[in-house]
């Protein structure tokens, strides 16, 4: 009988330990990369081609600090909605964690979003730069890299608004962000 009832313990135990209520953003990803809704891609920042815009030594020093970029992107359709819908909670749910630190809103014409970011006042370890679209769907881009600082990433948005770049080698992400 005692070893039944420890047996249980332990049961219950790896039962409540185990699971989580929301999912790790990393684990999101890997459950979505292969869901026909989403198109998932990691991309090097170096395909931002950011080697020929003119930048100060602080944008290059920013830029040097990245190293890519996870993106998984929701193409909203007419047979989607309800999945779109329940997706995007999901999303919303996971960045709503203590861990993710608000960075800034975006409410653009194109839609809305948050860039938020993992990390401390000195440190990033990722930046999350979610947007969603109620007719398009949704994106969610992961921007990892070493010794980022919370300074570098106002400097990386300068220079992506420097650069030529127009979402070329970005296939069908490019496409979603064009159209």
């Amino acid at each position: 009988m005692k070893k039944v009832i420890s047996g249980l313990v332990v049961l219950v135990l790896l039962v409540f330990t185990g699971c989580s209520s929301t999912q790790s953003l990393q684990e999101y990803y890997v459950d979505n990369s292969e869901n026909p809704n989403f198109l998932s891609v990691d991309l090097p920042v170096s395909l931002l081609n950011m080697e020929k815009a003119d930048l100060s030594e602080e944008q290059r020093e920013a830029l040097s600090s990245l190293k890519k970029m996870n993106v998984l992107a929701f193409k909203k359709n007419d047979s989607n909605t309800a999945d779109f819908e329940a997706e995007k909670l999901n999303v919303k749910a996971i960045l709503k964690n203590e861990k993710f630190i608000d960075l800034m809103k975006i409410n653009t014409s194109y839609g809305r979003g948050v860039i938020k970011y993992m990390g401390d006042d000195e440190m990033i370890d990722e930046v999350i730069i979610y947007g969603d679209n109620d007719e398009k769907g949704f994106m969610l881009i992961r921007v990892l890299g070493n010794n980022m600082k919370p300074a570098n990433l106002v400097k990386f948005m300068q220079a992506i608004q420097q650069s030529d770049y127009k979402g070329e080698g970005l296939g069908e992400i490019g496409d979603f962000l064009k159209g």
